[in-house]
């Protein structure tokens, strides 16, 4: 039995709605998902989770959507899950990556063995090539040269996974407060068109959870953002709604590349 665990955004409906079979629906409590949940998933209750989980018979987890640093008092944790709160909290201090990487071994710990969401749905990973009626041009393939060195350093930094890049300066670069937040960023800088948005996997992360993801909302901030498309590494980054995101892409002009690392 599969336990698909939803943070933001439109990733676990989109699992829902692919897997032949219901799998057990969980929650996790800092985030908030489009799909009906019949657990929730607190650190500060972990134990009694997976409790939760082994009842129902739940031997697989996969963890979808974006999720947040979560904001909840140690002190209040329940005693079986304060040993588990303390390497959680001992590994934040080393990046999200790190924290990451002890929540899933504790699981595996206890049985569980995690499953990604682009397993589940193999569709989300486009084959390379581009996807729009647009093609990069010269100066883009330039720029896309240059957004993997900047890629690679905020990755290995533990601080983002997408960047924009223009005439081969990088001009933005995500951080904790997301891609959106990013985008927007851009509204007030002085030129006011080109560039490229790129977005791939932090160097060495485990890609059964936060692999990077895109979808029609981001094809719709890039072209607001006044850029000229968008660069995502092939067999790295999903595309959520795939016909639609290549439909605001084409509508808007711009350019959706899946390009080979």
């Amino acid at each position: 039995m599969l336990a698909l665990v939803a943070g933001n955004g439109g990733l676990p409906g989109h699992l829902a709605r692919a897997l032949s079979e219901q799998p057990v629906l969980a929650f996790i409590d800092w985030s908030s998902t489009e799909i009906y949940t019949e657990l929730i998933f607190r650190l500060d209750r972990i134990a009694s989770f997976m409790d939760a989980l082994k009842a129902r018979g739940v031997t697989e987890l996969c963890f979808a959507g974006a999720v947040r640093r979560p904001d909840f008092d140690p002190g209040e944790a329940e005693a079986r899950s304060r040993p588990f709160i303390d390497r959680i909290l001992a590994a934040l201090g080393k990046g999200d990556d790190g924290a990451l990487t002890i929540l899933l071994q504790m699981f595996e710990a206890e049985g569980f063995v995690i499953r990604a969401a682009h397993e589940l749905a193999p569709d989300l990973l486009p084959a390379a090539g581009v996807l729009t009626h647009r093609q990069p041009a010269a100066g883009d393939v330039e720029d896309a040269a240059r957004a993997d060195a900047a890629l690679e350093a905020i990755g290995v930094a533990d601080i983002g996974q997408a960047c924009v890049v223009r005439l081969g300066q990088v001009i933005a670069v995500e951080t904790s407060y997301g891609t959106d937040w990013m985008l927007e960023s851009l509204d007030r800088r002085p030129d006011r068109s080109g560039g490229i948005f790129a977005k791939a996997p932090k160097p060495g992360q485990d890609i059964r959870v936060d692999l990077p993801t895109i979808g029609p909302e981001t094809a719709t901030r890039v072209a607001e953002a006044g850029l000229g498309g968008i660069v995502i590494e092939a067999g790295g980054v999903m595309v959520l709604d795939r016909e639609e995101t290549v439909k605001t892409a084409d509508d808007s002009g711009t350019f959706l590349w899946v390009r080979q690392p």
